[in-house]
């Protein structure tokens, strides 16, 4: 049994959920609006400031659509209450990062600087601090979108074990290993 499913998800104060016949899912905010369409098996109810999620039946694909979905709407609720940011520092002699409006201008050890453009729903804020990693902090109210755009900028330099180079979340531990003289005696 879902035992994410079960539970209710509370609303915070100025958050609304409406769900229309075609079981669309909107979610309002302060921070703004999220839509997901949801599977018509599955069944999503307001109940004064709860939203419940149903299933049909106890068969496993009613079970794990209606934890996903109890989730997916959970992370809309605290989306478009206090938002999700995402923090990655490049680690490496050279390595920079800026940003013009939505474009973000990385020099990563290559020939030439990548240029990223990002989604309109997504800030970034660039920084460098003095003796420190550049770092670049991404904030949004989607969940899936901000985890999916700071991967994608992980992936353009991805850490190397022997010197731990590279782009990283910022507290993220990353697995070292020994170089070449450590196996000689």
């Amino acid at each position: 049994m879902s035992r994410i499913g079960k539970k209710p998800i509370d609303l915070p104060a100025g958050v609304t959920v409406d769900v229309t016949s075609h079981n669309e899912v909107t979610v309002k905010g302060p921070k703004g609006t999220l839509k997901r369409d949801v599977n018509p098996d599955i069944s999503v109810k307001v109940e004064g400031n709860q939203v419940v999620v149903d299933r049909p039946t106890e068969s496993k694909r009613h079970k794990s659509l209606h934890g996903l979905y109890r989730s997916l709407i959970s992370n809309m609720v605290q989306g478009v209450s206090e938002g999700y940011k995402k923090e990655l520092e490049l680690v490496g002699v050279g390595y920079k990062a800026s940003n013009q409006g939505q474009v973000l201008e990385l020099s990563l050890g290559y020939s030439h600087n990548i240029f990223f453009a990002l989604p309109e729903s997504i800030a970034i804020k660039t920084e460098t601090p003095k003796g420190k990693n550049p770092l670049v902090t991404l904030e949004g109210i989607d969940k899936e979108l901000v985890g999916q755009v700071a991967a994608k900028i992980k992936s353009l330099r991805k850490v190397e074990p022997y010197k731990g180079k590279g782009v990283r979340f910022v507290g993220e531990n990353i697995r070292r290993k020994a170089g070449k003289t450590a196996g000689k005696k």
